[in-house]
């Protein structure tokens, strides 16, 4: 059974084993053996029944040597936007030849206009009308060859004559394909920010910074006029690590410039520097610089090679921010979850930030806290210091006019002060107001301790802050009572005097 679900048992007639292709369509008329390929239901045996296309198969339902085999790493749109780090793949070419190949190959169509024709007339052929048995059997074949499409692995067979369509997931029927959205670097040529890839982990590559920058001083050389200089270290998935670095020239003359990125970058892929990075853990090496107008427009468009032309215009419509994200294809499972993972990554780094920034806040919160008690204990203090200053003031003044006759503006101020006093002793005023209140409590609180059922009730801490300003408000008046009695001795001393010294004086001249 070629589409088989189950355990295929019964091993009579002659084998011959030959090996299945690797799309996963073995040899039509012959017998296939195969060991099990990565989408089986069943475990194939070796049968002598006859096979769907007249010959014995055991292949179950298999899609070949297995979906992933062909990911969005593997062509230069991997290496500029694979991991997720910028678009070395597209800036890394800018000043080489390579930049038509680089941008043209990503996403335009080939130029071979003949062999395009060719291999979409195949796979329409494979897809449509195979012509490779003759019979109903090709009605099948197609739809195997459809789904094979779809999925985006495997070989398409469909004439005798012709090799079959090797389904790949760049083909334009492959359905797990998507468009997500990078951020466009901002960085320019002049500031020399190129980004090494490391198979190591960051607390490694942390702890081993400076032994790491005098490694990469040697691989340019060991010149005394050139400074390595980390900008960043950040965690990828993978257990790798991403350092961005950049490196200054010194002339003799005593000004210093950073090395432009691109000229960098091609001195780290000249053969025998990559390999000396590679022996440091080095996997991956690109520029971070911006991307031209005019490459931002072809990249926009030109959809890349199987994504349709639809969904591309789509995708550039539904971009959240055209000015700081491009998109960008997402082919296969395995591009979708390195796209994932560096999503949790980065999710894990804001976290870590975000709970940073709350320490830090609450630690404001706690100094706030106790600035604000340190101000209001100044605050006291410093009504203190100004209550002992009045008093010093107070005795100064009385010891300066002691002998003197009171003045206008003295008499004005007793009788000012003897209204304030009158005001404050009076019932309806404001002590009478602070009894009533203080009545009113005591009576609140009898209520409350003999009907423990009343309905209505002042809270105990709003109570207490009630006594706590009445009796601040009732230290304010006490001594300001205080003060004022304190004047108006000082006032009655001074009158005192003054009558016996008139007295004194008309004696004398009497």
């Amino acid at each position: 059974m070629a589409f088989n679900f189950g355990a295929p048992s019964g091993t009579s007639g002659t084998s011959t084993a030959t090996a299945a292709p690797a799309g996963g369509f073995g040899g039509f008329g012959t017998t296939t053996t195969t060991a099990g390929s990565a989408f089986s239901f069943s475990a194939p045996t070796n049968t002598g029944s006859t096979g769907l296309l007249g010959g014995t198969q055991n292949k179950g339902f298999g899609f070949g040597t297995g979906f992933g085999t062909t990911t969005g790493t593997g062509t230069g749109l991997g290496t500029g936007l694979g991991t997720g780090l910028g678009f070395g793949g597209f800036n890394t070419q800018q000043q080489q030849q390579q930049q038509q190949t680089s941008l043209g190959g990503l996403f335009s169509q080939p130029t071979q206009a003949p062999a395009q024709s060719n291999q979409l007339i195949n796979t329409a052929s494979a897809l449509s009308a195979p012509t490779l048995l003759g019979d109903e059997r090709d009605a099948i074949l197609a739809k195997w060859n459809q789904l094979q499409a779809f999925w985006g692995t495997g070989k398409g067979y469909f004439n005798n004559n012709i090799p079959p369509v090797e389904f790949t997931q760049e083909n334009p029927f492959c359905r797990f394909k998507a468009v997500g959205y990078s951020c466009m670097p901002n960085n320019k040529d002049e500031d020399g920010l190129v980004v090494l890839i490391f198979n190591k982990k960051e607390t490694d590559i942390r702890s081993q910074q400076q032994q790491l920058v005098e490694s990469l001083h040697k691989v340019l050389g060991g010149n005394q006029t050139l400074t390595v200089n980390v900008e960043g270290i950040k965690t990828l998935p993978d257990d790798q690590t991403e350092v961005v670095i950049y490196v200054v020239e010194r002339s003799p003359n005593g000004t210093s410039r950073r090395v432009p990125a691109t000229t960098l970058y091609a001195h780290f892929e000249q053969a025998n520097i990559k390999t000396q990075l590679q022996q440091l853990g080095v996997t991956l090496s690109m520029t971070r610089t911006e991307l031209s107008p005019a490459q931002i427009k072809q990249l926009l468009q030109n959809p890349p090679a199987g994504v349709d032309p639809i969904i591309w215009e789509q995708a550039k419509v539904d971009n959240p921010d055209s000015e700081k994200l491009i998109p960008v294809p997402m082919v296969g499972f395995k591009e979708l979850l390195r796209r994932l993972k560096v999503q949790d990554q980065m999710t894990k780094q804001h976290q870590t930030r975000l709970d940073i920034i709350s320490e830090d806040i609450s630690e404001l919160q706690k100094n706030q806290t106790t600035t604000m008690a340190k101000i209001a204990q100044y605050k006291r203090k410093l009504m203190e210091l100004s209550h002992r200053t009045l008093q010093v003031l107070i005795k100064q003044e009385i010891q300066r006019k002691s002998g003197y006759a009171i003045q206008a503006d003295e008499e004005q101020l007793r009788v000012q002060l003897d209204t304030i006093q009158g005001e404050l002793n009076a019932p309806t005023q404001f002590k009478g107001r602070l009894n009533e209140l203080m009545s009113q409590i005591r009576m609140q609180n009898h209520f409350g301790a003999v009907k423990s059922e009343e309905k209505y009730y002042i809270d105990a801490d709003l109570l207490r802050e009630i006594k706590q300003h009445l009796k601040q408000q009732q230290e304010g008046l006490s001594h300001l009572i205080s003060i004022i009695k304190d004047d108006l001795e000082d006032i009655k001393l001074v009158e005192h005097g003054l009558n016996e010294t008139i007295h004194s004086r008309g004696g004398v001249f009497s």
